[in-house]
């Protein structure tokens, strides 16, 4: 019999064990290690395992699995990468982590009609791996190298959003298996539909609440004929923020800007061992022929000059750009370094841009008067922004001075017409947010969409929508 993972918790029906194993085999695990892997992501919850974990290599053993789960009435929690940071992957009810990333094929490539069809354990840099010689790429870019079914889960974007958007423009069409075990494909290969409703963007975004994608057809690009960075620092946050709202605002079609305040320059030159001006930055990349990127970048030169930007600086060479990248996309790891041992809180607010300079100039002072550490950094050509909040994770005290400090945060992007997360997604860590930012009325109309697809709340059960 196997032994539940949390006092209290019923174990595994005989039954339902005795089914998967048969079908499985060694593809089905009760072993605590599996377990424990499963049960813990990037975010700052406490880890909480599944009773069981299976290995799916097709549509049909997801199909399997959710009937099987259906008939027992076994939670089922979809598994990607892992990576996420509001607690998605967290079996916070126990039952069964279904992991998707052996579901790892790229299925077809239309380079006419720019378009790929993956399945859901493809991640970005496989898929951008297989496109190699095709002129063609896939732009999103949340930083870790997620499953595109995860990232089409949680609506991410990243870098690269100001330019090319989020998941939620890039993906054309899925395949989904349903709580009641049917498959439907929603979307297609035409680049505009007006049939029917949009069940793709209910889909994206939904954290695996509705359904467990087992397929994705997502929008390719051409790779820039030319690409140019460029990094500059200011004086002070609010003017390279003001930067960005001119170069937005002019037009600029500039790929990505990314914003870095002093705290985390000093945290990257550490663990990157870079040696950047230690004073808010910005990072940009421009994409386009060679006449135009060279036009966006001096444009936004002049841009920054006016705002008392220092030190201009190309990237122009390959390896120049990836160093500064790779520096970029380790910010998580740069600023937990500054404070061995401890856990980070990541905040994910977004504004209209109009409103930037001021979200941002009041959540710093907001840190300030906290008296924690946490960097500051963020997509910020299209408003959404992070602070790196680091706790002490054995101190429940400050964990909760953190979790106050977020709230405060949240609720001034709120005030200013924002939303509680740009990209991460809601997870457990902002169901109230999410009645505050939408209102009762929203939330209720969501929850009779989770009712009518999952009537027992079998899937990922605990997330995204608050307690009634």
């Amino acid at each position: 019999m196997h032994t539940p993972s949390e006092p209290g918790r019923p174990p595994l029906p005989p039954a339902f064990v005795d089914a998967m194993s048969e079908r499985f085999g060694p593809r089905f695990s009760l072993a605590q290690a599996v377990r424990a892997h499963h049960g813990h992501d990037e975010s700052h919850f406490p880890d909480a395992l599944p009773d069981a974990v299976v290995f799916a290599h097709g549509a049909d053993d997801v199909v399997f699995v959710v009937d099987t789960c259906r008939a027992h009435r076994v939670p089922i929690i979809p598994y990607g990468a892992g990576s996420s940071l509001e607690g998605h992957i967290l079996a916070v009810r126990g039952g069964l982590t279904i992991d998707l990333g052996e579901m790892n094929q790229v299925l077809s490539i239309h380079a006419e009609d720019m378009d790929a069809v993956v399945q859901p354990g493809v991640t970005r840099k496989q898929l951008n791996a297989a496109l190699h010689g095709s002129g063609l790429f896939f732009p999103i870019d949340p930083g870790a190298d997620a499953s595109l079914g995860g990232m089409a889960s949680t609506r991410a974007s990243g870098t690269n959003a100001v330019r090319y958007g989020t998941m939620r423009e890039n993906v054309l069409a899925l395949t989904a298996v349903l709580a009641d075990g049917r498959t439907i494909r929603t979307g297609g290969r035409a680049r505009k539909s007006a049939s029917g409703y949009d069940l793709t963007r209910l889909l994206v975004g939904s954290e695996g609440t509705l359904g467990i994608i087992t397929e994705l057809t997502v929008r390719l690009h051409p790779v820039p004929e030319a690409i140019s960075g460029a990094v500059c620092a200011f004086p002070d946050i609010v003017d390279a923020v003001n930067t960005v709202i001119q170069t937005i605002q002019l037009g600029v079609p500039v790929a990505r800007i990314e914003l870095l305040d002093a705290l985390t320059v000093k945290a990257i030159n550490r663990y990157s061992k870079t040696t950047l001006r230690e004073s808010p930055m910005l990072f940009f990349e421009f994409h386009g022929s060679p006449a135009g990127v060279e036009e966006q970048a001096r444009t936004v030169q002049e841009i920054a000059r006016d705002h008392g930007g220092l030190d201009f600086e190309w990237a122009s060479r390959p390896e120049d750009r990836s160093r500064l990248w790779a520096a970029r996309h380790d910010v998580l790891f740069a600023s937990l370094n500054l404070r061995p041992g401890s856990r980070g809180i990541s905040t994910d607010v977004c504004v209209p841009i109009s409103r930037l300079a001021e979200c941002v100039d009041g959540v710093r002072a907001d840190i300030d008067a906290s008296g924690l550490i946490a960097p500051i950094v963020g997509h910020v050509g299209d408003g959404n922004f992070h602070c790196v909040i680091l706790v002490d994770p054995d101190d429940p005290a400050e964990i909760a001075h953190a979790e106050d400090l977020n709230r405060r945060i949240v609720e001034r992007a709120l005030a200013l017409g924002g939303t509680c997360t740009g990209e991460h997604g809601i997870g457990i860590g902002k169901q109230d947010f999410l009645l505050r930012e939408h209102g009762r009325e929203a939330v209720d109309t969501m929850r009779l969409i989770k009712q009518a697809l999952d009537p027992h709340d079998l899937f990922n059960p605990g997330k995204v929508l608050p307690p009634a």
